[in-house]
């Protein structure tokens, strides 16, 4: 089965077209730097010649409110249109836990409005909710870091690791489409706070964790269960203490 990737040559794109290879599948790579470009529509039609599934991964390169809503709402319309033209059964889309519950921030609306495109396409479609990666914990305490300490709030905090999101993504794509949404996360929950302190005394990294139930997380307070997925969850299989990239991260 042709299964094209969006945002193949990143993080989890790179893992899913290797996991999806192993398994005997024709796993493409598309991004900018193989020819594909989802925001101006360039090597769409080509690379999604006789694909059967589609898998959104694909990033946006800011942050900033008007930028990141642009991002996914351009680059999720072109490929919309371009899975129709080329009749593509599947669209599968990776999303962040937490994007509907409030109080959100600008890159959770600027995914669902990502997520109503794709509901509303027409196209079957399956939407896979991730806990924020182990591979982004260094990113995450440097963006709470304000005036030399890192601020994070008390709240439940389940990361996982790239493996596993791969792995959870790549299962749903050579399923049937759900046509709704699965959460998946980590298989041990932490108090953000606590899990950040463990985190820099590992790294040796010198920086106070302070707990501050008013810290923003990405440009918004969350609440207790803001970042965790619900009870019934998938879970992923690798635990932050055994994962190997923990040192790396540290650098």
């Amino acid at each position: 089965m042709k299964i094209v990737v969006i945002g193949g040559t990143g993080l989890i794109g790179s893992k899913l077209v290797t996991k999806l290879g192993e398994h005997g599948h024709e796993a493409v790579a598309a991004a900018p730097n193989t020819g594909v470009n989802t925001l101006t529509g360039e090597g769409l039609p080509e690379v999604l010649k006789d694909a059967a599934v589609v898998i959104d991964v694909s990033n946006s390169p800011s942050f900033e409110e008007q930028a990141v809503l642009d991002f996914f709402t351009t680059s999720t319309r072109n490929l919309i249109a371009a899975e129709k033209e080329a009749g593509v059964g599947h669209h599968v889309a990776l999303s962040v836990v937490g994007t509907e519950r409030p109080p959100g921030n600008a890159y959770f609306r600027a995914k669902i409005a990502q997520e109503r495109l794709i509901a509303e396409s027409g196209i079957p479609f399956s939407l896979v909710h991730a806990t924020q990666f182990f591979e982004f914990v260094r990113r995450i305490a440097d963006e709470a870091t304000v005036d030399g300490k890192v601020r994070m709030a008390p709240v439940l905090f389940q990361p996982m690791a790239g493996d596993d999101v791969a792995q959870a993504v790549g299962r749903v794509a050579v399923g049937a489409p759900l046509n709704g949404r699965i959460e998946v996360g980590g298989p041990e929950v932490f108090r953000m706070d606590e899990f950040f302190r463990d985190a820099l005394a590992h790294w040796n990294d010198p920086r106070e964790v302070v707990s501050d139930p008013h810290a923003h997380y990405f440009g918004s307070e969350v609440l207790e269960r803001s970042l965790v997925p619900d009870d019934d969850a998938t879970r992923g299989l690798i635990r932050y203490s055994e994962w190997p990239g923990r040192d790396e991260v540290r650098k």
